[in-house]
């Protein structure tokens, strides 16, 4: 008798733990060009990705109105951070998916005095490339891994 109960609380534990998919590659292809809608959200349809973007537009340019209109450049990395930037910004923001939302992990500071001018990502894994022009910078969820 004990050795069927101890069978079965052996069995029902097992039933209860967690499992882990690894790996999972979760980056996306390209980069996605979002524009701010008049509500100052973002969407992408495809990844049923939508999310506002006011306060990240009051974070860098302290004027949250700046967003309507604004294009957003949006790319995943393998790991899972959204990185995010557009036109006129100095920084990249990194983003992790929360519950109902997104929570910013890490601001990676491009320069203190020039904005950037025409910026876009591309998967280089482990790192995404940030090119702005002729300026090319690797990035990682670490911060900037090298200008090239």
């Amino acid at each position: 008798m004990k050795l069927i109960k101890y069978a079965a609380i052996i069995f029902i534990a097992a039933g209860c733990s967690s499992i882990s998919l690894q790996p999972a590659d979760f980056s996306w292809p390209v980069e996605n060009v979002l524009k701010v809608d008049d509500k100052g959200f973002v969407a992408e349809d495809r990844y049923s990705f939508s999310m506002n973007v006011k306060p990240l537009f009051q974070k860098e340019f302290e004027d949250s109105t700046l967003a309507i209109g604004k294009e957003l450049r949006i790319i995943r990395d393998q790991a899972g951070y959204y990185y995010i930037t557009g036109t006129g910004f100095k920084n990249v923001y990194l983003f992790l998916p929360v519950e109902g939302g997104m929570k910013m992990e890490e601001k990676i500071s491009i320069s203190d005095s020039l904005a950037l001018s025409f910026p876009v990502f591309n998967q280089k894994p482990p790192n995404i490339e940030l090119l702005d022009g002729s300026t090319k910078y690797l990035l990682n969820h670490n911060g900037i891994e090298r200008l090239k």
